[in-house]
């Protein structure tokens, strides 16, 4: 099954997961890895701490970048973001391509939520939204789960489209998630959200009364997901972590289940058997393509 074949069958409940793959498409000198990112960050805060170009093996990114933090641990408690301030000065000044304008204008036909694990604006710039909030009285600038780019205003997030960020993003640098103390912390927060106060694990995920239904969660657990760009290696431990539980959920409820698919262009990778057998267990399709044209360009034409 191709990616176009899971937009056209599911095009009245589908929801994407976007990861930075999008935007260093097609070989785009502006966009930067996440490998890249933290190794400027080095660069700049802890350039006699460590001085390689390119992230050590054994470690992952999320470890590289509270390794950084760890060195700038004499920073005064006014500077406690620095680094976060910088990585955001970074992609401030990224900007979107014609195919970032194309899949905007699909997701928006198809009025499907959009979440994303970049940090960047491009997306909502590539489609001129304006920034919509589910709630203001629960808002917070450290984890924005409760706001999103959009053209109107939504009652839930399942309601249509919507830009949603999922770790954080540049207008709020305090909420840029990067390091694994940082992702441990969204892991606790999105747990007490699922399962604070209540008797049975999950329950009510479906309904307006549970704690997570004005932010971005409501849309994992309530609509069939399409995850591209995004390359879920073993340092992705909070979106892994949720995903888990999206398949806990539904095999407690299987009436409410959705579907799932996890979309890369085919790759040699010792990784991918462990990578097939994560995604077959959580309940995703793992769907491979011959480039990546036919994940960022041909399906949203």
């Amino acid at each position: 099954m191709s990616l176009r074949n899971i937009i056209e069958r599911n095009q009245t409940d589908i929801a994407f997961i976007v990861g930075n793959g999008i935007n260093r498409f097609p070989n785009n000198p502006d966009a930067i890895s996440w490998d890249h990112l933290l190794l400027k960050l080095w660069q700049k805060f802890a350039p006699d701490v460590f001085k390689g170009d390119r992230v050590p093996k054994g470690i992952t990114l999320t470890e590289f970048y509270d390794l950084l933090d760890l060195s700038n641990a004499q920073l005064e408690p006014t500077q406690n973001y620095a680094i976060q301030k910088e990585a955001a000065s970074i992609m401030n000044d990224w900007n979107f391509r014609p195919h970032h304008g194309v899949f905007i204008l699909k997701a928006i036909e198809l009025n499907a939520p959009v979440l994303t694990t970049n940090f960047d604006m491009i997306l909502p710039a590539a489609g001129n939204l304006e920034q919509y909030y589910m709630s203001s009285k629960s808002f917070t600038d450290f984890y924005p789960w409760t706001t999103y780019y959009g053209l109107e205003q939504h009652a839930s997030p399942t309601d249509g489209f919507g830009v949603w960020y999922i770790n954080g993003f540049v207008k709020y640098y305090r909420s840029i998630r990067l390091g694994l103390t940082h992702y441990m912390g969204c892991v606790e927060r999105a747990r007490e959200f699922l399962h604070k106060g209540e008797n049975n694990p999950f329950n009510g995920k479906n309904q307006q009364e549970w704690r997570g239904f004005n932010t971005w969660l409501h849309i994992i657990f309530n609509k069939n997901l399409c995850i591209l760009g995004l390359s879920l290696e073993e340092n992705e431990v909070f979106i892994r972590w949720l995903l888990i539980e999206r398949a806990r959920y539904f095999k407690k409820f299987p009436d409410r289940a959705k579907k799932g698919w996890y979309v890369a262009s085919a790759n040699p990778d010792d990784a991918l058997e462990g990578k097939k057998m994560f995604m077959r267990s959580v309940g995703l399709e793992f769907i491979e393509t011959e480039n990546y044209d036919e994940i960022y360009d041909t399906p949203w034409r």
